[in-house]
């Protein structure tokens, strides 16, 4: 039997043992670093390193031989689906898949090294996971045949889905947002004081990813108790890793990170076990994380449509010595663990299993579309919704605050409602953020639940969402909302989509520092808020009064969903008005009539409010109708029907660019369902097609305010 070069890595942290070499293995190495000095060809060295030598066999230790027999079951399943699955593509019962043959040990021994409620991160190729957590065999082929009764209700396919019963997270295909995920729930297991990691999962190519780097990053910096797991089977679809990285080996990353790191043979499932049990123990005594490069090959293209031509056949004749599970067969047979007759007996029985499970998925109901329920899943459902009073009350003197104090009571007070929130951002410990919001918080709360995060906004956006998944709610301060773009994979494939796909609430508020009059430039004042609007499963709320800033920002913790929560840095500390010193929620969704008017009507958000406040000041010979829209997602569009009656003269007002901003969704909708009231065009009053400039007489040039009487005047004309 053959073994590559890559030899298992003694650990001294984890409870395995270091390996003692053979001393012909000892030469062998040398032969090799001479070797690799003098080659350049990528084919060459990887062929040289799937040679084969001689085979360090599998240990048994104190492994009984139904343990033993546990594993080759676990193993043998994954392997039996897959072969059934191929033979159904070919029959075109199924659209895609991703095989992961020659690469089951990995994903088994991991599963069976973890306790059934620990949270596992898969990709593509990991079917043993998900037969390892024991799913319905009958349900997974219904989510691979599109079937309603899958785990994703048609919605998903082959493995981009997950199950909250199982600790299965479903991944998405950028790969890399699942680690930072496993960030999160390690967060949260470390926060509950409970002995349990997470285990997240990484292609060769994954590991290009910027996801790769920041969740390690973080998982280091915060002493998290993580298994980042890499399976290198040499290739990320096409290309080969000599174009993915030039360090020697990938678990050379883990020093960079000031962890522990491992590299073993992928294909040996009771070192893959071993290992992975022995980082388990050593990231739960030491509260830190661990990086294992598991060494494997696919023997199937990235996917059946890609084919395997850019493989060089030899390397498919050397691995094909090392599957996993005829080699470990084999041994078994060796052990007197199994007999032939054994082998037959069980694949036969695995076989009519298959069958069984198959009859079952064939005989589930044919799709019936339901748009209502399509709709309805988007969201998940709020238990207990805000209240729809209007703050503050006529009638009742409140307090004044400023913006800025309406979003720090609303912090502060539902960190005391719920000792579930936790809070994260870029300086806002000690510090107290950028802008002062949570200064004093990390006395009062500690640095568990006030966390000064790295550099790294995708990876925190990810850590929030694995919260969610262990029942903590989260607010991420993005210091200003033009960097959200580094997280924006997260929140607009991760967050947005979840509860869609597999039923799995994000509850996550992201506050967003926003807008321009501060001659900030380019980087620090963009209005981007329509770009989420165009993203379903997202909530993005707008407030513009500090009564509302307080009400709304308490809503959107309370919500299980994820919330976009702009604030307009302008607004801070130059408005003030009257706030309510009691807990309360303002709905989500729904817009304020700050007056009524008779000739025209306003909708706008905001600072464009103030605007048109600034506005009607001035010009009191005009009678206008001003709506403040609150939310931007989902739109109040009662109230916005309701104010194009009123006046039949619209104009809608905002401090994004005109083109792709907000006004051009409402008109199209105002112009669709409200035509008969309309006496006149549509108009909008937006900021110039620009980046937005620097300079204060080029940035107020480019404010849609500075062009806000002339679209008045023409709107009044008609």
């Amino acid at each position: 039997m053959a073994f590559p070069i890559i030899l298992t890595i003694g650990q001294q942290g984890g409870s395995f043992k270091p390996v003692s070499h053979p001393r012909r293995v000892t030469h062998r190495l040398e032969r090799v670093y001479t070797f690799l000095k003098g080659v350049n060809s990528f084919p060459a060295l990887f062929n040289y390193f799937c040679l084969p030598f001689p085979h360090m066999p599998f240990n048994r230790k104190n492994y009984s031989s139904q343990q033993l027999l546990a594993f080759y079951k676990n193993l043998l399943l994954p392997r039996m689906i897959e072969e059934k699955m191929l033979v159904l593509l070919r029959q075109g019962k199924i659209s895609k898949w991703f095989s992961g043959i020659g690469q089951e040990a990995i994903s088994v021994g991991a599963v069976m090294a973890l306790q059934s409620d620990e949270w596992i991160m898969p990709l593509h190729r990991n079917l043993g996971v998900f037969t390892g957590r024991n799913m319905p065999l009958s349900k997974l082929f219904m989510q691979w045949q599109g079937n309603k009764d899958g785990y994703s209700k048609g919605r998903e396919r082959s493995f981009h889905f997950g199950s909250r019963e199982h600790h299965v997270c479903g991944m998405i295909s950028h790969l890399g947002p699942q680690l930072a995920i496993a960030d999160g729930v390690a967060l949260a297991y470390k926060l509950k004081k409970e002995n349990k990691v997470s285990l997240a999962f990484s292609g060769d190519g994954g590991t290009s990813e910027g996801d790769f780097h920041e969740a390690l990053n973080t998982a280091a910096v915060w002493d998290l108790p993580v298994i980042f797991v890499i399976e290198n089977n040499g290739y990320g679809l096409s290309t080969p890793v000599n174009e993915q990285y030039r360090c020697e080996s990938l678990v050379d990353k883990a020093k960079g990170y000031g962890m522990e790191g491992v590299r073993i043979d992928g294909n040996n499932i009771l070192e893959v076990f071993d290992t992975i049990s022995g980082v388990r123990d050593y990231c739960i005594r030491t509260q830190k994380p661990y990086l294992i490069e598991c060494m494997t090959f696919r023997m199937r293209g990235h996917e059946e449509a890609s084919g395997t031509k850019y493989v060089p056949k030899e390397l498919f004749e050397e691995w094909e010595k090392k599957d996993p599970i005829r080699n470990y067969e084999q041994w078994l047979i060796g052990e007197g663990v199994l007999t032939e007759m054994n082998v037959a007996e069980l694949r036969n029985e695995i076989k009519d299993h298959i069958e069984s499970e198959l009859r079952i998925a064939y005989g589930a109901e044919a799709m019936v579309v339901d748009t209502d329920e399509e709709l309805k899943d988007v969201y998940a459902v709020i238990r207990h919704p805000a209240s729809s009073t209007q703050y503050p009350a006529s009638g009742i003197q409140y307090p004044e605050h400023r913006f800025v104090d309406g979003i720090k009571e609303a912090l502060h007070q539902s960190m005391q409602k719920h000792p579930n929130l936790i809070l994260m951002g870029q300086d806002i410990a000690e510090y107290g953020g950028a802008f002062k919001i949570t200064e004093g918080f990390v006395q009062e709360f500690g640095k568990d639940r006030v966390r000064n995060t790295p550099l790294c906004e995708s990876a925190i956006v990810g850590t929030a969402l694995g919260l969610s998944l262990e029942g903590f709610k989260s607010m991420m301060e993005m210091q200003f909302a033009d960097f959200v773009t580094v997280g924006f994979n997260q929140i607009i494939n991760n967050l947005a989509k979840i509860h869609y796909r597999w039923g799995q609430n994000a509850d996550v508020v992201i506050r967003m520092p926003t807008g321009g009059g501060v001659g900030a430039g380019p980087f620090h004042s963009q209005s981007n808020e329509a770009w989420f609007v165009h993203t379903p499963g997202l909530k993005v709320v707008y407030p513009s009064t500090p009564a509302d800033a307080k009400g709304l920002l308490i809503a959107a913790i309370n919500d299980p969903n994820p919330v976009l929560f702009f604030e307009h840095k302008a607004l801070y500390r130059s408005i003030s008005g009257p706030v309510p010193e009691e807990y309360y929620e303002i709905e989500i969704g729904k817009a304020r009539l700050v007056q009524e008017g008779e000739d025209i009507t306003i909708i706008t958000y905001g600072a464009g409010v103030h605007w048109a406040l600034d506005y009607i000041k001035n010009h009191p010979d005009i009678s206008i109708h001003l709506l403040d829209l609150r939310t931007l997602l989902p739109l109040d569009y009662d109230a916005i029907r309701a104010a194009v009656r009123q006046t039949g003269k619209v104009l809608l007002l905002h401090e994004d660019t005109l083109t792709g901003g907000i006004g051009g969704e409402l008109a199209a909708w105002i112009a669709e369902n409200c035509f008969e009231y309309l006496d006149a065009p549509i108009l909008r009053c937006a900021s110039l097609d620009t980046p937005i400039p620097f300079n204060l007489d080029l940035e107020k040039n480019f404010m849609a305010y500075s062009r806000l009487e002339e679209v008045v005047n023409r709107l009044l004309e008609y």
